[in-house]
């Protein structure tokens, strides 16, 4: 099935692996990047060392184009972007917009540049700095999400940018990729369907956790950093939510002393670090720490398999996923469902 992102990015298949933190590690990309699909490599959790060599172990199993999604604010971002480069990734992702001069400097080294949106007045701004298409996630995908529904989001920017368009949220199966492309967009991301897979390294309890959620054990809570975002219900949400501003402040300096000394990372980087997420907002010093150490919480339950006490970012899709395919068999599947519902769709004119 050829589209506009297919052509872009010279992969078989117009279906993106979104790029997870903690998850979306050299081993689930380059499964992804196998099957024909875009393997999108999480480096947010990685040190710049650490990035080059998981860009190396990718390139060891895989033949096939991939990408890294890039913090646009992170301090160290140009030198991110450099190893990209040095590296031949094919693909650079943005979990927020990235800045014009980071744009030019990847597309001059021809390196295509996807940032993720979640408004239509976001993707006319980077287009018009010159990103090479965008990825739009609608109020169903996991993580920091938005309140529109990707049925409303999607013929928005579609109709309002002129690069391809890749859909995100509440995507699972072929039925979906063929709606999607039926809104206009060029292919679909999916982030929860890719963690829920053989290839995934997520913990066996974890996945467990996903695969027992119902579609209404996936709600949106600002308790974790202030933010709008969507996860599974978990007792750490559930006490985050009751706890009181001194409670929630002393955790939030707990977990995040734990981060920091996990990373290496400063004091003054990680605040430095939440502060850029508050885009505004006016978040309390407690979630700023929260913020600035939510990789924290995430690995605790996507590295560490702790499902009390981690943050389990989930699209609405966990509701309806009932197994865990290897990503080979997963692509070729929605392949196929798309391939029949193309036919049905024909035949019933």
């Amino acid at each position: 099935m050829e589209t506009p992102l297919t052509r872009l990015v010279g992969v078989r298949h117009p279906i993106v692996q979104t790029g997870m933190g903690w998850v979306a590690g050299p081993r689930l990309v380059s499964a992804t990047a196998n099957a024909g699909a875009l393997g999108i490599l999480a480096s947010a959790t990685m040190s710049v060392d650490r990035l080059r060599e998981a860009i190396r172990e990718v390139r060891s199993r895989t033949d096939a184009p991939f990408g890294v999604n890039l913090r646009a604010d992170a301090s160290d971002a140009g030198d991110r972007v450099r190893v990209l480069i040095d590296e031949g990734v094919r693909v650079a992702s943005f979990a927020l917009a990235p800045s014009r001069e980071l744009i030019a400097e990847l597309k001059d080294a021809g390196v295509v540049v996807i940032p993720s949106i979640g408004a239509r007045r976001h993707a006319e701004k980077v287009a018009g700095w010159g990103a090479d298409a965008v990825i739009v996630q609608g109020g169903e995908g996991g993580g920091h999400t938005g309140e529109v529904a990707t049925t409303v989001l999607l013929p928005q920017v579609v109709d309002a940018v002129d690069i391809p368009v890749v859909a995100a949220g509440g995507f699972f199966d072929g039925r979906g990729l063929v709606a999607a492309l039926a809104y206009g967009a060029a292919g679909v991301a999916m982030g929860t369907r890719f963690l829920l897979t053989s290839d995934s390294t997520v913990p066996d309890a974890v996945k467990a956790r996903y695969l027992a959620a119902t579609v209404r054990d996936v709600t949106v809570t600002r308790a974790v950093d202030g933010l709008p975002h969507r996860m599974l219900r978990t007792e750490l949400v559930d006490a985050l939510e009751r706890s009181s501003r001194a409670r929630t402040l002393l955790h939030s300096v707990r977990r995040a002393a734990g981060y920091r000394k996990l990373s290496g990372t400063s004091w003054r980087r990680m605040l430095r670090d939440g502060r850029a997420l508050r885009h505004g907002k006016d978040l309390t010093w407690s979630q700023v720490l929260l913020a600035a150490n939510t990789p924290m919480l995430l690995k605790a339950s996507m590295v560490d398999g702790r499902t009390d006490l981690g943050v389990m970012a989930s699209g609405q899709v966990a509701g309806v996923i009932d197994d865990l395919p290897s990503c080979a068999e997963l692509v070729e599947r929605i392949m196929m469902e798309a391939e029949d519902t193309r036919r049905r769709l024909t035949a019933s004119r």
